[in-house]
């Protein structure tokens, strides 16, 4: 997992995080795999793709769920840098013998319809440009559920983890399934 606070579980107990819910539901499908949750909370696209090649170098992962750009989004840095530092962390995927999982973000409509617009399509561009499985938004299904975000109307409540999951794993299964 190679995400922002959103995978890194900001303001709940490590248990209580998507990813741990993930390995659950992994080992209940009869999966091996094991999740190592390499997020860290602030972390931008940049930051994600300077550290990406040690951490590949370290864990040698089958696959790696990239779920990055919300804070390079909440910054109002250009979408176009953002993408290029996706496809980046793609090709790095790839080229350690890994599988790629994009996970895209959308960013509220006070950015301006432009800027959101633009922030979406990149993901899109991305996954298609480099044929990767591609979940177009982590949050689907409830971002506009309030009771379902913290304080900070951000992160994700307990009760929205396992829907996290859920919008997960339909991109998810097909590369669990890959040799």
């Amino acid at each position: 997992m190679w995400g922002d606070s959103l995978s890194a579980g900001y303001g709940l107990r490590a248990n209580e995080a998507w990813p741990t819910l993930l390995q659950s539901a992994l080992t209940r499908k009869g999966f091996l795999h094991t999740v190592v949750n390499a997020s860290v909370s602030g972390e931008t696209s940049a930051g994600g793709r300077s550290r990406l090649p040690q951490a590949l170098k370290e864990h040698r992962p089958a696959i790696v769920i990239i779920e990055l750009g919300a804070n390079d989004g909440l910054r109002g840095l250009p979408p176009q840098m953002m993408a290029d530092n996706l496809r980046a962390m793609v090709d790095m995927v790839r080229q350690a013998g890994a599988r790629p999982l994009l996970i895209g973000m959308e960013m509220p409509p006070n950015f301006g319809s432009g800027y959101v617009n633009r922030f979406r399509q990149a993901y899109a561009e991305v996954a298609q440009a480099t044929a990767s499985r591609f979940v177009p938004f982590l949050m689907a299904g409830f971002a506009q559920r309030q009771e379902l975000f913290q304080a900070d109307g951000i992160h994700p409540t307990k009760e929205a983890q396992p829907m996290i999951v859920d919008t997960v794993w339909p991109g998810l299964e097909p590369l669990l399934k890959e040799r």
